[in-house]
């Protein structure tokens, strides 16, 4: 097995990400990845900051960063949740550098009285009460709860991507989850 080759398995082993991973040939693999996973990584990043052209540029950077450090897979996990590891580290510091800038610039007043602004207004009025529930928890605990659900993976794919083993995943998205219901069920 080279330093790219994941586990060998029965969907993995005839798959054509698997020759471009085995065979260290970075840009095939990449492009296989951004082909696959980009709109499950476009539909993370968005959950993560909340903008869809935020959301567009973090998978571009993702894709950017998987490309870079192809040499440093070592394939002790999934391509997802590789991928996905460097979208959340993206994304977090996409939302560090968001919360610094934020701070320091002032909203702009809001305009009334556009046609189908109460829908919009209560779409967004959802989206920032998920997003300031999502806030209360700690990042560790939301990056589980947002890999698990918005990204579909698994609990042993959500410790991979966030450094732990799978029990600890299973522990922090239930921690999450019980620390989302108080916060939304209190508004």
């Amino acid at each position: 097995m080279t330093a790219h080759a994941a586990p060998l398995g029965p969907v993995w082993t005839d798959d054509p990400l698997h020759t471009a991973f085995s065979a260290g040939d970075a840009r095939t693999a990449v492009a296989g990845c951004a082909r696959r996973h980009g709109a499950a990584l476009g539909r993370l990043c968005m959950a993560w900051l909340g903008s869809q052209a935020e959301a567009d540029e973090a998978v571009q950077e993702t894709l950017l960063a998987a490309f870079d450090g192809f040499a440093a897979y070592r394939g002790d996990g999934s391509p997802a949740s590789w991928l996905y590891g460097i979208a959340r580290h993206v994304c977090a510091r996409r939302s560090e550098l968001r919360g610094r800038s934020e701070r320091l610039a002032a909203e702009a007043p809001r305009p009334d009285g556009v046609p189908g602004a109460e829908a919009l207004l209560d779409a967004r009025r959802r989206s920032e009460r998920v997003r300031r529930a999502l806030g209360v928890l700690k990042p560790s605990e939301r990056d589980a709860v947002v890999l698990r659900f918005e990204g579909e993976l698994s609990f042993r794919e959500v410790g991979e991507a966030c450094g732990i083993d799978e029990a600890a995943a299973r522990k922090r998205v239930s921690r999450a989850l019980e620390r989302l219901r108080a916060e939304i069920g209190e508004e």
